[in-house]
């Protein structure tokens, strides 16, 4: 197994295992993730989703992913029989549909994580709670996970909560070429990926986290066409949030000193309940409940 491959293996078990030691809810989460993964699975087309290894050196790795995910492995990439496909190749792991390709990248965010730039962004000043040297951060609806890498680059210890397994799969792919990455390194550390519905685990939580972030997906008028489409081929996969009072009141249930939940600028609050307060950006705003513990 190449270099590459096994870092994609072994990053994965350590950032479980990170959980695990952290956590005292973890068993449960395990249990929840991996029973959520298979349902998930079994409502979905055999052939709707393939994993493609782009060399021999990346195909042990990419087997077992498929393995995992219940899904067919292809020696060759073909668009006839599937809708869209898993690609490992010296990048990292990628979803395409032949024309459209998503794939998590901090890299790209490093202009925004130096100290004098992180604690002005919008996400971390909504987050900070005072008087927590080491804050414990929840996202319960990660995606690709941004937020949580800036929330983590401002010294958060972040548990990322992502219900499918493609997206999940995809996530951990970025912090573990992350992992390997001078500069960004120590922040990827900081965040944990768990498969998990974020709506019947938080409920469940034996340690309360001090922020819960909830970002359910919407689209933002100010992306590109292409962006648009990216979000849609995300929504293939997972569709957005269909009960909004049921996410809140999950958050709600596992005590965190703050919820902070990500809405466009002009959208209606979650569910329909007013925050705290909100700060708002150019395109976006975070609507903040404070909660007395």
């Amino acid at each position: 197994m190449s270099h590459n491959a096994k870092y994609l293996a072994l990053a994965r078990q350590q950032a479980r295992a990170s959980f695990s030691e952290s956590s005292p809810a973890a068993n449960t989460l395990q249990a929840q993730s991996q029973a959520q993964a298979d349902n998930h699975i079994n409502r979905q087309s055999t052939n709707s989703l393939v994993v493609f290894a782009s060399q021999e050196s990346f195909e042990q790795t990419a087997r077992s992913l498929a393995l995992r995910l219940s899904v067919p492995f292809v020696d060759t990439p073909c668009f006839d029989d599937c809708e869209v496909m898993l690609k490992l190749d010296e990048s990292g792991l990628s979803l395409t549909d032949g024309t459209l390709t998503i794939q998590g990248n901090f890299t790209k965010m490093r202009s925004r994580i130096a100290p004098n730039k992180v604690s002005r962004e919008l996400i971390v000043r909504a987050a900070k709670v005072k008087g927590v040297e080491n804050p414990v951060a929840i996202d319960a609806t990660a995606g690709l996970g941004e937020d949580s890498f800036l929330l983590a680059a401002a010294g958060f210890t972040v548990h990322l909560y992502e219900r499918n397994p493609v997206i999940a799969a995809l996530l951990q792919d970025a912090i573990n070429r992350a992992m390997e990455t001078p500069g960004i390194e120590q922040i990827a550390h900081r965040m944990h990926v768990v498969e998990t519905d974020s709506v019947k685990a938080l409920p469940h939580l034996q340690t309360a986290p001090d922020i819960v972030l909830l970002d359910p997906m919407f689209p933002e008028k100010h992306k590109s066409s292409q962006a648009k489409k990216k979000l849609q081929l995300l929504q293939r996969l997972e569709a957005p949030c269909a009960d909004e009072a049921a996410l809140l009141d999950a958050a709600l249930s596992a005590h965190p000193r703050k919820i902070v939940i990500k809405r466009p600028i002009k959208g209606p609050y979650l569910a329909g309940r007013k925050p705290d307060y909100s700060l708002t950006g150019k395109a976006i705003r975070y609507d903040c409940f404070s909660l007395a513990r």
